[in-house]
């Protein structure tokens, strides 16, 4: 059977026949789309075609074309799995170190979840080729159930151990959501004969238009739910509010009511809800297709596979943008764990927590939309250049910001939101546009470099707060100082680029 072989540009070249003939499948290359769809669920196989040769003997499976519609339909399902499945997580996140505060029980398990993902990012490749990208997402999703399930008994033999499960669970989601998003759209580029660039980074816009308004959602129903029969908070004077913000440690005094049992279980029970709902939709909605970059023969695949993991690592493209990667799961967790409670709940309540979180969200939704409609116009270096500057301006402010008795600064903390949340959208449309168009026959392992850098990033942020002794100040600090050489070995990878494609 013919192999279809991505060239550089990422498009497919033509494939030959079974008798050696490759000018019929030439022929009718503009006609067809780069993926197929199991006609039948009868297993998995590592037969490959494509629509060129559907109509040939098969001895495994029988194959029809992905139309044009069922990318898009492809598309939103895989968008709204994962937008309501952070519904819930992303909101229980947010609020693990003011839930969960006792013994930092919250922030550990975030620890282990995070190291968890850094290590099954290494094995996530094996796994989409075991089950491919469809039942990858739709399992992984699913364990998210779990996680939140432990809430309703917080203690650290039901927290930790589906911390971990969650973790293992995440690196292949995430490696196998950037698999299957980048081979849908190189596959629709070649089906509407347009440029595989183009139709990645609409893409990557309209997937975390979904997933970034989980963000809206899941923190609306937390502050309502919080919010019911509650008529007073604790006020705090100069004294306490000097520990806030960028003084802040953990241990500063935490201007909220507790909101008891009743009203904590009533959320965790709509979360748990949502993280069904989200597998369901995963197994529904979102077909299992057979990407043309997975046809390296079985027994190769996994003897290098999880060394090609590795391997990527040292390629330049890769090692240029660590520092990004690591960054990006840094700021995240910052404003998941550090900003929701030394800058918000410290000031101005867990109550608002939410509504904060909403505006981020909705910035970031928003941005991430934009950005992948305008950068084929505007370019992606003017993108990270804006991104980058926005974020610097962000993090001084959170430096020299004080919380004022008296003052009402909540407006404050909504801007600063809404400067991180469009900083965040170019982060996270923008590397995921890299990878794919850059490495489209690795992309798996490609995916897979990026959260497990993403997750050290999340693993370092949470662990120096485990403790209650590292100050605010000292982790803008870091920060600022990754965000600059972030920046600068962004711009040297761009050269790179450009170097390449000039002496070719």
């Amino acid at each position: 059977m013919a192999d279809l072989q991505p060239s550089g540009n990422g498009m497919a070249e033509a494939p030959a026949d079974d008798d050696g003939n490759g000018a019929a499948a030439a022929d009718a290359k503009d006609s067809s789309p780069l993926i197929t769809l199991e006609s039948e669920p009868s297993g998995y196989s590592t037969n490959y075609t494509s629509s060129t040769t559907a109509n040939a003997p098969s001895s495994r499976n029988s194959f029809r074309p992905l139309s044009k519609n069922r990318h898009w339909k492809n598309l939103f399902g895989l968008a709204t799995a994962f937008m309501v499945t952070f519904t819930a997580y992303g909101s229980l996140q947010n609020l693990q170190s003011s839930l969960n505060y006792d013994h930092g029980l919250g922030l550990v398990s975030l620890c282990v979840l995070y190291g968890c993902l850094t290590v099954s990012c290494l094995i996530a490749p094996v796994i989409i080729r075991c089950i491919g990208t469809k039942w990858t997402v739709t399992i992984s999703l699913g364990c998210y159930m779990f996680y939140t399930a432990a809430n309703f008994y917080p203690e650290f033999y039901t927290l930790i151990p589906t911390a971990a499960l969650l973790g293992f669970a995440a690196g292949p989601l995430w490696a196998a959501q950037g698999t299957y998003l980048t081979t849908l759209a190189i596959s629709l580029a070649d089906v509407v004969n347009d440029v595989p660039e183009t139709v990645i980074n609409q893409f990557n816009g309209i997937f975390f238009l979904f997933f970034q308004s989980n963000q809206i959602w899941g923190n609306l129903l937390s502050s309502v739910i919080f919010s019911m029969n509650t008529t007073s908070e604790r006020y705090l004077n100069q004294t306490d509010l000097w520990k806030c913000g960028r003084n802040g440690t953990g241990t500063e005094g935490r201007n909220y009511d507790d909101p008891g049992d009743k009203k904590t279980y009533l959320l965790l029970a709509f979360f748990l809800f949502f993280g069904l709902l989200g597998a369901v939709i995963a197994a529904i909605f979102m077909d299992r297709i057979r990407s043309n970059f997975e046809r390296l023969p079985e027994t190769k695949y996994f003897a290098n596979h999880l060394l090609e993991v590795v391997r990527l690592m040292k390629t330049p493209y890769i090692s240029l943008l660590i520092p990004l990667m690591v960054y990006i799961g840094f700021e995240q967790a910052y404003m998941a764990g550090d900003f929701t409670k030394s800058f918000v709940s410290c000031t101005i309540g867990i109550r608002r927590v939410g509504y904060v979180m909403i505006v981020y969200g909705v910035t970031d939704a928003i941005s991430s939309f934009v950005i992948g409609r305008v950068e084929v116009h505007i370019g992606r270096k003017l993108i990270f250049t804006a991104g980058g500057f926005v974020n610097l301006l962000v993090i001084l402010w959170m430096l020299l910001w004080r919380a004022k008795e008296g003052v009402n600064q909540g407006y404050q903390l909504y801007l600063m939101a809404v400067g991180w949340g469009f900083a965040d959208a170019v982060w996270t449309t923008q590397i995921s546009s890299i990878l794919g168009v850059l490495m489209p026959q690795s992309q798996e392992a490609a995916f897979a470099n990026f959260r497990v850098w993403q997750s050290i990033g999340f693993l370092v942020s949470f662990g120096v707060s485990v403790s209650n002794s590292v100050l605010v100040l000292y982790k803008l600090f870091a920060l600022l100082g990754l965000l600059v050489i972030s920046m600068i070995l962004y711009y040297i990878m761009e050269c790179v680029i450009r170097r390449e494609v000039t002496n070719t």
